[in-house]
């Protein structure tokens, strides 16, 4: 078998290439393993946002916080589901993580302007946002490595770099002047890229690009389509791996470690059913297709304990069929729109955080369903690509996803939806009054923030009262898993016993959630995975103290 030594040995190309550049630059010899032909993992399909608070970005976009507000903040949200010590790293050494971010690659950033924390009204919490996106990236400056850019599961039907702060105003392009203008610039950007030679993506292409621009030009190489097979345990420390590559088995040493950031197990159907339901379809998640729990599952052979695997971050999506499921992000927060279990009844606030979302959805039956009009198809993007006015596909209406009446009596018959009529009853008196006694929807700085800024009081409350009718199943798709090996505040893996496995780290999705069971703001589990692989490579090469 074939043998070659390296200083630490990332597994996966997502985040984990941060901490790949954060061990380059502490002076340790740095190889990345990659399962599949494409660089970029879940991060390259996700939005690109990281919620690291206090950093040196936030605070040149005039953005005021202080760590113990943070550490309040997460405090509360965590409820004392992880150890404050596991998530005080991202605290301490999250912006550290983004200056080396801000070093070792060409990328450059804007602050997520009022994109409130999740739980904002929370002590600590913060309503103007601490997430912090790339600026549209030209991905042509890649070269031939372009092609190794993991492809987004949508294509645009127009070249347009949509970032996290560009697309709420885009879903507002029938509404708001400003959603007609970014429109236009976007396309400009692109379009006008094309012509003089420049590529731009935004969101997770974009820091997925730039990271792996960081890569290539440190010099750390990257192994394509060389799945991980084995951990090497000696003496109870993990001291290299065993990939195959070419069909070959080699073995790689790692004097100062391996980190894990492969991913979590979106594809791996019986993980999914046994730890979390039976309900759930992999078909549904938004993750990379490569996440099948490879990484966790030798992590576990080799004595790792797990954690949260009963967990994903949750994101309400209608099972289309294709490639991907449609999400719904901005959908949930617009007025003129409901989710009702298969009882015909309201069961939550809609506008409430996605991961919060999906976890209540899983304890329905499923699926449920969201209703509304034809105002508010005329009004708003449905489905990450539906445009106003655009009806919605036949393969939709062909499959049983969506169906549509000229009344609401017809839609309750025609769904089975028993109870629609008096809900839609009571939810208009709600919607008049511009106030939901029943779910709080629109209460939050984070409901309003995807709201319709033309409607007062409220900007998520308005009637469903104009024909045709709609309903449209809705499943709690998923970003990606966020259970998996039990790791330590400098991400190291542990065992049952809460010892620590020497040379092991953990990190993303392949780590189970420093955060517990809650999404505490934009792009945490970015983020998390940005400044844990940072104090894993500063720990590998004995920088930071255990």
């Amino acid at each position: 078998m074939d043998e070659t030594r390296y200083d630490f040995v990332v597994v996966g190309s997502g985040t984990g290439m941060l901490a790949a550049l954060a061990a380059a630059e502490a002076g340790l010899s740095v190889l990345i393993v990659e399962k599949s032909r494409y660089f970029g993992g879940s991060t390259a399909l996700s939005g690109g946002g990281f919620w690291i608070p206090n950093n040196t970005l936030l605070r040149q976009a005039g953005v005021v916080d202080s760590p113990d507000r943070v550490r309040e903040y997460l405090r509360h949200v965590t409820a004392g589901e992880t150890p404050e010590s596991r998530w005080e790293t991202h605290v301490v050494h999250g912006p550290a993580a983004v200056d080396v971010l801000r070093r070792r690659t060409p990328l450059r950033y804007q602050h997520m302007t009022d994109y409130a924390d999740y739980f904002p009204e929370l002590p600590g919490g913060s309503a103007t946002g601490r997430a912090i996106e790339p600026k549209p990236f030209d991905v042509r400056r890649l070269g031939a490595d372009r092609a190794r850019l993991r492809p987004p599961a949508m294509a645009a039907p127009f070249p347009m770099p949509v970032s996290g702060r560009t697309y709420k105003w885009l879903n507002l392009v029938a509404r708001k002047p400003r959603g007609i203008v970014t429109g236009a610039k976007l396309l400009g950007l692109g379009v006008g890229g094309l012509a003089i030679r420049r590529e731009y993506v935004a969101g997770g292409g974009a820091l997925a690009a730039g990271l792996f621009a960081g890569v290539r030009r440190s010099g750390i190489p990257v192994w394509f389509e060389t799945p991980l097979k084995e951990l090497i345990v000696e003496g109870g420390r993990v001291t290299g791996v065993v990939v195959t590559r070419d069909g070959a088995d080699v073995t790689v040493r790692a004097g100062r470690g391996v980190l894990l950031s492969a991913g979590g197990f979106d594809r791996r159907a019986d993980w999914r059913h046994k730890y979390q339901s039976e309900q759930l379809d992999t078909a549904w998640s938004l993750g990379n297709p490569e996440n099948t729990g490879d990484a966790i599952e030798i992590a576990k052979a080799a004595g790792a304990d797990l954690a949260f695997m009963e967990e994903s971050w949750w994101f309400p999506a209608v099972p289309a069929p294709g490639p991907m499921p449609g999400p719904l992000l901005a959908e949930r927060s617009l007025p003129g729109q409901i989710i009702v279990n298969q009882q015909g009844r309201r069961f939550m606030n809609e506008a409430v955080n996605y991961m919060t979302a999906g976890q209540i959805m899983i304890k329905e039956e499923l699926p449920v369903w969201m209703v509304f009009d034809q105002r508010y198809r005329n009004r708003y993007v449905f489905g990450g690509g539906i445009f106003p006015r655009q009806t919605l596909p036949k393969a939709w209406y062909d499959a049983g996803i969506a169906h549509q009446a000229p009344t609401v009596a017809a839609l309750a018959a025609r769904t089975g939806l028993t109870n629609l009529p008096a809900t839609l009853d009571r939810f208009n008196l709600l919607a008049a009054a511009g106030r939901d006694d029943d779910f709080q929807r629109g209460a939050s700085a984070y409901d309003r923030y995807y709201g319709d800024p033309t409607i007062t009081p409220n900007p998520c409350l308005g009637p469903i009262d104009r024909g045709p009718f709609y309903a449209v199943k809705v499943v709690p798709g998923d970003l990606g898993t966020c259970g998996g090996i039990r790791a330590d505040g400098l991400g190291r893996a542990l065992r049952p016993d809460g010892s620590v496995i020497d040379g092991l780290y953990a990190t993303g999705n392949s780590a189970g959630n420093a955060f517990g069971r809650v999404y505490p703001g934009p792009g945490a589990t970015i983020g998390q995975g940005l400044s844990f692989g940072y104090a894993a490579a500063l720990h590998a090469a004995g920088k930071l103290p255990a």
